[in-house]
């Protein structure tokens, strides 16, 4: 997929899951295994911005990551670098990315648009 612009939608995600994280401290954090979720930034470029995220903990040692924003072309591949303040907690390989921006909004103008549907012919228009 070659998307039109270097900024569309479709390039755009907020959503992915690493394979089992390595650990710097060799176990997750305390607080991710109390709560199964953990708010954190991530990257997955050297040299690009910290995005705040929240990791949702799998019975697999793998992490589900929600970002706050939606960040551009997560790839299959990468690692996701995980921070707490200053201090790097870990890594996973990006195995799976969520839908696009693109997608999600081409979902919700269909269930929009079959909401409008529904209402027409509930009421006829007079």
């Amino acid at each position: 997929f070659k998307a039109p612009s270097r900024d569309h939608p479709a390039l755009y995600r907020d959503l992915l899951r690493t394979n089992r994280v390595h650990w710097i401290a060799e176990e997750p954090p305390a607080e991710l295994v109390r709560d199964k979720m953990m708010e954190c930034h991530f990257r997955f470029r050297h040299q690009m911005a910290l995005v705040p995220c929240v990791l949702t903990l799998n019975q697999d040692g793998s992490v589900w990551v929600t970002l706050v924003k939606p960040a551009r072309a997560i790839t299959p591949g990468q690692f996701a670098v995980f921070y707490k303040g200053d201090e790097c907690l870990g890594s996973g390989k990006i195995l799976r990315i969520g839908p696009s921006v693109y997608t999600l909004q081409q979902g919700k103008n269909r269930e929009e648009s079959a909401k409008k549907e529904e209402i027409d012919k509930i009421e006829p228009a007079t």
